[in-house]
């Protein structure tokens, strides 16, 4: 039979996937089997190089999260760290009679060189370390893990609620709302862990001095007991490299207890801690009271002026410095144009192609800015998917440019040159949304959210997570923009639409209903009229989605017209279950409103007579329709209950005409579009003129 090799990746996995249980046993076999002081001086070193390589890692994460597998990796190092001891511990107390370089070269150089020789030094220097890591460093770091653990406990239930508004709202795709669910999911895993792991430092440094201990008692005992030394000679073997061997465990111990407070202390930013230092200190108002202080130190009697005087001249030349960049003027980058030839000028000078622009003042610049991680970008992409995925063709390319006529914190939203809307963001605060369901004021600036009206706050960033404790939905104000966005691009979808965008769609269609295609577009139905009918879809909120069903339904209704207005008419009752979807279940019933007879006969009367075919309604009496319908759709809108105006088809048009401007989201049908098998729950009828409210 052949041998099967095992591919290469399965090796590499069977082998990674090894290395962890062999290195746990190994450990162990490190407490249990007697170690040569050359193997036990590179297991020292080693120790040594991990505790570093953790701090490093730790000082140059950008978030906790960066480095999530820590406290797994704080537990196996004190493992290492402990087992050494015992190794070493068993080294000292059976070699420790034979000299100070019996237990290896590096206890013997923590023993005599860090520390002179003196053991009495040493105990001191031994115990200002415990002192140091076990009061100051774990002790801190292991208050702040708990904290950090409770109160991102309390906030994840509003994490998970921004995640699912983003969701909703298109800023997210679902992979992207996923992995934001488990990074959340992750980060309450993360600081639940490590509110545990700092009892592994503190334990560690209990250790440590009981092992010192127990060196030192063992090796009085052993010392003239069964090698026959002097108690002097004992204590001076014994005690010098039980000293060594706490030092040398400790010193690693103590870079690890830093880099556990370092993470737990560390704050979310694009920087890593050095960068985020060094761009908070480096402001002139902190540095010019340092130097005047030191100054006025350094001229009293008795103080070392030679050592304060230059430190107060070092202070304050770097506050002159950092004055100086402040005041310095930002010259903008030049670049060098190719030389323009006068005599020509091209459609690109003078035409804008783009469809979508979101026009920001110079404050927003960071918002959109990559290397800063700023997500705004993305997030557009992302409401462009789902936008996309929701109306059935893909939405044009949004252009973000910065405009110097906004305002610095102001944004503008352009579609087809025309102005959509516009608000203003604060880049540096977050944005408290009031959905209900808060409890309590904030400190910050009220505003009204620019996509749904409702209440919200401008707070520090720092306050996000005792607002959202509270009840608030805080978001980012690139979120804020972006949802905005979103919003305001759902509710002008047919401006998106183009003859190029209705020329994909009919390609696409063409791969799977070529006949369909053939028979629809250039003949009979004209591009330009195509493009108007879709338009005059979406206006309505039907989306492209089943565009085959509507290409369809579009080839029956050219057979009689090529009227846009009147194809769109013809069509809808095939429609009708799209329609309906978005406004009940299957089971549920259509809520409607409906016209009363006599001021239906009246208006369709009143449309047939105009020879204008504008389909509109005289003035005064379409005012008093719609303050009728305003006031019937209160309730239903007071309890989010979806409804449609159900009218005759002649008068269609001209009631969807009508309240398009003040109740733009009620869907205005005729009863051919309502389905048979659609059971009806009339909400409200409309009366005649003199029932309706003068």
């Amino acid at each position: 039979m052949a041998n099967v090799a095992l591919p290469r990746t399965d090796i590499a996995g069977l082998v990674r996937g090894a290395a962890l249980p062999v290195a746990i046993l190994l450990l162990v076999l490190l407490m249990v089997v007697p170690i040569p002081a050359a193997v036990l001086d590179i297991f020292f070193i080693m120790n040594i190089t991990i505790s570093l390589a953790v701090l490093m890692v730790a000082l140059n994460a950008q978030k906790p999260l960066d480095f999530s597998a820590f406290p797994s990796v704080l537990l196996f190092a004190t493992l290492f760290r402990l087992s050494l001891n015992v190794a070493s511990t068993r080294v000292v107390l059976v070699h420790g009679h034979e000299g100070e370089a019996a237990a290896g070269q590096v206890i013997e150089a923590f023993g005599t060189f860090l520390i002179g020789g003196d053991y009495v030094v040493g105990l001191f220097v031994f115990a200002i370390l415990v002192i140091i890591n076990m009061i100051v460093v774990t002790k801190g770091a292991g208050r702040v893990s708990e904290v950090s653990a409770r109160f991102t406990l309390d906030a994840l239930p509003g994490k998970q609620m921004a995640i699912d508004a983003d969701l909703n709202a298109g800023l997210l795709t679902p992979e992207e709302a996923k992995a934001r669910r488990v990074e959340v999911a992750t980060e309450a895993d993360f600081y639940g862990s490590m509110d545990g792991s700092s009892k592994f430092v503190k334990g560690d440094a209990i250790a440590g001095l009981l092992i010192l201990a127990a060196n030192i008692i063992g090796g009085l005992i052993l010392g003239p007991v069964s090698h026959g030394m002097s108690i002097g000679d004992a204590a001076h073997n014994y005690v010098l490299l039980a000293i060594g061997d706490a030092l040398v465990a400790q010193i690693p111990s103590l870079m690890l207890s830093i880099a556990a407070a370092t993470i737990v202390t560390r704050v979310t930013s694009s920087m890593d801690l050095a960068g985020q230092i060094g761009s908070q200190f480096g402001s002139a108002k902190t540095w010019t009271p340092v130097a005047a202080i030191l100054a006025l130190l350094g001229v009293m009697p008795g103080m070392p002026h030679l050592i304060i005087l230059p430190a107060a001249a070092a202070a304050g030349f770097a506050a002159w410095k950092m004055r100086q960049a402040a005041l310095r003027p930002i010259v903008p980058e030049i670049i060098a144009a190719e030389p323009i030839d006068l005599s020509r000028i091209s459609w690109d000078e003078v035409a804008d192609s783009i469809q979508i622009n979101l026009d920001i003042g110079y404050g927003l610049v960071p918002l959109v800015d990559e290397r800063r991680g700023s997500p705004l970008m993305g997030r557009i992409t992302g409401v462009r998917r789902q936008l996309s995925k929701e109306l059935g063709f893909v939405v044009p390319q949004v252009r973000v440019r910065d405009d110097i006529n906004l305002a610095p914190y102001t944004y503008r939203i352009v579609v087809g040159g025309v102005v959509i809307g516009e608000d203003t963001v604060s880049p540096d605060e977050m944005l408290a949304l009031d959905t209900g369901q808060a409890v309590g004021g904030l400190h910050g600036k009220p505003v009204k959210d620019p996509t749904f009206g409702l209440d919200a706050t401008w707070i520090a960033p720092g306050d996000a997570d005792s607002a959202t404790g509270a009840g608030y939905l805080v978001v980012d104000p690139g979120t804020v923009v972006a949802t905005h966005l979103n919003h305001l691009l759902g509710t002008n979808a047919a401006e998106l639409l183009g003859p190029d965008e209705v020329q994909s769609l009919l390609d696409q269609l063409k791969e799977r209903a070529a006949n369909l295609v053939a028979a629809l577009s250039p003949a009979p139905v004209p591009l330009t009229t195509l493009t108007q009918v879709l338009r005059g879809l979406l206006a309505e909120g039907i989306a492209l989605k089943e565009f085959r069903r509507i290409a369809a339904a579009i080839a029956v209704a050219a057979q009689k017209t090529l009227d846009a207005e009147e194809i769109i008419e013809l069509i809808r009752p095939d429609l009708g279950p799209l329609i309906i979807q978005k406004l009940c279940g299957v089971r549920e019933p259509l809520r409607v409103m409906t016209l009363e007879g006599q001021l239906e006969g009246l208006l369709g009367q009143a449309i047939r007579s105009d020879p204008s075919r504008r389909h509109t309604i005289e003035p005064d009496l379409g005012r008093r329709i719609v303050e009728a319908l305003q006031r019937a759709a209160q309730p239903l809108v007071a309890e989010a209950k979806p409804f449609a105006l159900v009218v005759q088809p002649a008068i269609r048009l001209a009631i969807r005409k009508l309240v398009k401007t003040c109740m733009p989201d009620t869907p205005v049908m005729s009863f051919f579009e309502v389905p048979e098998d659609k059971s009806v729950e009339v909400v409200a009828v409309i009366g005649a003129p003199g029932a309706l409210p003068a």
